[in-house]
């Protein structure tokens, strides 16, 4: 569901530049790493200085560094506002509504760098992989990369409690949403920023199941996911609620499970707007995957088939059992093939691909009718074995006909829940303009260092 700005996410945003001059044309940096912080302010001094040091000593690319206070209540925006003053190539954005997601959403679509990135205050991860991070995203290689702290050679110091839960979770992810990557929540991540404008309005959590439903949105999407291995020390002073982060995170997971179920999350569209171009010139994105599915589908189908023909056979007789055999299958192969093969799900339309599905029934029964006429025409006696044989083949060639044929049903197919969301946020849109106006108009001042306060 694509995620309309509201009065209450588009909280009050302060820009402070760095030292230098701000009426000074200074050209886009290449990467913008933010620092998200919440009541940092013993350790976001050490941290930037340590950063901006590192950046300067060497680092290939031009880089900024973006500190983004989330509504902090102790002195943690003066420690920023001060570092942003002495250090070039330092800025801050204050938001005056708390979490990590949340910040690193207005920072990221507001960024006029190529590449965004974002990294704990509290340096665990060693800095020496942000190069191997950012990389592949500056080349185009990569369209996100993630720090993994579950790589075998990755150098991890922390307690049993922290490796426990951390583990889980990613199997939790695997079983639930089938994700791939390895570590969700590691705190160092990168995207290409064109990418982000992208993917990140339909991000509806703001807080820290923020990394995990980015990336699933970005895997789902057919967008390529680099992995560095990192070097990853605990921080036993971290603030964070392990138990309050655990339940958010898995009320997180059962939302964006139940949405890629019913249909409502719009992978299909994201894919085709930022997802990869096929290979091969002819060869779509995703047919590779779509065949090996439907090859999946159709030997269940046959299967089905054989065993209804052999039961229904004695009883109604060839032709009569071909077709009740093939009619069942067909109905429940459209069905598979809608929901696992071609990704679309929900009501919408449904009773309509199955009539087509019907009619590409209709053809194949009269290829395997006429195969089995034909048998029966030149070999009269011939045993249940040799029709059962024949039709299989038919069946097979019929196979290619009905994959092509339900590429061009399922071609234009989009749920119907999620062309409902989208209409929503485009009429709450039409009938507040101020809404998308001002989350235009903060995000254009932050970057000149101004301030926009929406109302609350």
């Amino acid at each position: 569901m694509v995620r309309p700005a509201s009065p209450k996410e588009a909280a009050c945003v302060t820009t402070q530049g760095s030292r230098k001059h701000h009426d000074a044309a200074e050209p886009a940096p290449v990467l913008d790493v933010v620092i998200p912080v919440y009541n940092e302010e013993r350790d976001l001094g050490v941290c930037v200085r340590r950063l901006h040091e590192f950046l300067g000593d060497g680092f290939p690319f031009s880089a900024r560094i973006t500190i983004a206070d989330n509504a902090s209540t102790d002195a943690t925006l003066d420690v920023a506002n001060y570092l942003a003053a002495e250090l070039d190539g330092v800025r801050v954005v204050h938001l005056d509504r708390k979490g990590r997601g949340r910040a690193l959403r207005a920072v990221w679509e507001a960024s006029d760098a190529q590449v965004v990135a974002y990294m704990d205050v509290d340096l665990s991860t060693d800095l020496n992989g942000l190069l191997p991070l950012v990389a592949p995203l500056v080349s185009g290689h990569s369209d996100l990369a993630i720090g993994t702290r579950l790589a075998k050679s990755s150098r991890v110091v922390r307690g049993p409690k922290r490796e426990f839960i951390s583990r889980c979770y990613n199997l939790i992810l695997k079983a639930s949403l089938q994700a791939r990557f390895s570590d969700a929540q590691c705190g160092f991540k990168a995207m290409r920023t064109d990418v982000a404008r992208k993917l990140l309005p339909l991000v509806q959590d703001g807080e820290w199941f923020f990394d995990t439903e980015l990336l699933v949105l970005a895997e789902r999407s057919g967008l390529r996911i680099h992995e560095v291995p990192v070097d990853w020390i605990d921080d036993p002073n971290s603030s964070v609620n392990i138990v309050d982060t655990a339940r958010k995170d898995l009320e997180g997971v059962w939302r964006v499970s139940k949405g890629l179920a019913k249909g409502t999350l719009p992978v299909n569209e994201l894919r085709a707007a930022i997802g990869r171009e096929p290979l091969v010139d002819g060869v779509p994105l995703g047919m590779v995957g779509q065949l090996v599915r439907f090859g999946i589908i159709g030997v269940i189908s046959t299967l089905a088939y054989m065993l209804l023909y052999l039961v229904l056979q004695p009883l109604t007789g060839a032709q009569s059992a071909n077709f009740l055999a093939l009619l069942i299958t067909a109905i429940g192969n459209t069905a598979a093939n809608r929901a696992f093969t071609f990704g679309v799900r929900g009501s919408a339309n449904a009773v309509s691909h199955q009539v087509q599905g019907l009619v590409i029934f209709a053809l194949t029964w009269f290829l395997t009718s006429g195969s089995l006429f034909a048998l029966h025409h030149w070999a009269p006696a011939a045993a249940v074995h040799l029709q059962l044989f024949v039709l299989v083949v038919a069946n097979l060639i019929a196979t290619l006909i009905r994959f092509v044929a339900l590429r061009w049903v399922f071609r234009n197919a989009v749920p119907a829940a999620a062309i409902a969301n989208e209409q929503a946020a485009s009429e709450m849109v039409a009938a507040d303009p101020a809404v998308s106006q001002a989350a235009t108009a903060e995000m254009a001042l932050a970057s000149r260092g101004e301030r926009l306060c929406a109302d609350q």
